[in-house]
């Protein structure tokens, strides 16, 4: 394969709450070069300009659709326009780097993270359910092959109907940047942090089950105090400050490694997860890692955390104490696992579907 032009869709850049499908698709983005530089990403997205609300540094040229936002994703799956090939007709293929397809006549792949909204329909809104189901409904009829990032995510799409030679298994990584003493140091004084706390980081939304969290902390008074990094996300989770509870809102990416590293222990009992890029991010720092058993997050903690269930406080309060007794065991242990997980492995298993589909 060689010069080979993808259309690489990065629309949810630009969402309010842009999360873990924004930072994989840039990350994969600003790998391939190294890995595939015959692979050449061209990003597309509806029309936005110079947003400055956009935090993300997007690496490589974007095209702009005609629309963007809601009425992109609708007319995409309703209408199928406006086609991709509109403002990028020399393209090969195109990645769908989340769930919704955009139109396209071209061999068409997608990431798909996760199929939470049939696990937990609740959690979104009723126009978010609606626009998921449609995108899987698309996908069944359009797409080539799909990228799961955790096995989980295989296993689910296979039970929704996907068969087995269109799913493929393609983990993500983490960025190795082990913050310094002096950063740590930094963030601490920015963010007026405690100088022992439980951090959870991500949006805060139901499925992320911090009110349990909270909860199952009360339980222990000894225990440090919780600290909430992430922007507000939707439903009915609401957090305010408390002697108990910091909330911190979101805070600036290049703050992030200084803020796991602060941490005594990094908390992150969800409901479900796609991936669970906090469980690796906090590795990096040898930071003693809770976690879910029996969703995504287990497959990426590798054996190196904590996994307690998220439904019993009882076993998620136990789970915290154990971390912070165990918290240099869980250090190497954590280290080790995320130096297993790099983004260019990630770019590398994505130009392999490319490969397969455009050679078929």
């Amino acid at each position: 394969m060689e010069g080979v032009r993808v259309a690489y869709t990065l629309e949810q850049c630009w969402h309010r709450v842009p999360g873990g499908t924004a930072v994989s698709a840039i990350e994969v983005a600003r790998a391939m070069p190294h890995v595939r530089p015959d692979v050449h990403l061209v990003g597309v997205s509806g029309r936005h300009g110079e947003d400055s609300s956009v935090t993300f540094d997007i690496s490589i040229d974007v095209a702009g659709l005609p629309t963007s936002g809601a009425l992109l994703y609708e007319t995409s799956l309703r209408l199928r326009q406006p086609k991709i090939e509109r403002v990028l007709p020399e393209v090969d293929m195109v990645h769908n780097t989340t769930i919704i397809p955009f139109a396209t006549n071209k061999p068409m792949v997608a990431t798909v993270h996760d199929l939470a909204f049939l696990h937990y329909p609740e959690f979104f809104t009723r126009q978010g359910n609606r626009v998921f189901r449609r995108s899987l409904s698309s996908l069944r009829k359009h797409a080539a092959m799909l990228l799961c990032s955790s096995q989980k995510t295989v296993d689910d799409c296979r039970d929704a109907g996907f068969s087995a030679d269109r799913v493929r298994y393609v983990p993500l990584g983490v960025r190795a940047e082990v913050a310094t003493v002096e950063h740590i140091a930094e963030v601490r004084t920015k963010l007026q942090l405690p100088r022992e706390f439980v951090l959870f980081v991500g949006t805060v939304e139901p499925r992320k089950n911090l009110a349990r969290l909270v909860s199952a902390m009360a339980q222990d008074p000894t225990l440090p105090p919780l600290v909430v990094a992430g922007a507000q996300g939707w439903g009915d989770v609401q957090m305010q400050d408390s002697d108990r509870v910091q909330f911190l809102g979101h805070v600036e990416d290049r703050y992030l490694p200084g803020l796991y590293g602060a941490a005594s222990v990094m908390a992150y009992p969800s409901l479900w997860e796609g991936f669970g890029l906090p469980v690796l991010e906090a590795m990096v720092q040898g930071t003693p890692v809770v976690t879910s058993s029996g969703i995504s997050t287990e497959e990426v903690a590798g054996g190196a955390a904590v996994l307690v269930n998220p439904l019993d406080e009882e076993s998620i309060c136990h789970g915290l104490r154990d971390a912070l007794a165990r918290a240099d065991e869980l250090a190497i242990a954590g280290r080790q696992r995320a130096a297993q997980a790099t983004w260019n492995k990630t770019a590398q298993r994505t130009a392999a579907v490319y490969d397969e589909v455009l050679a078929s």
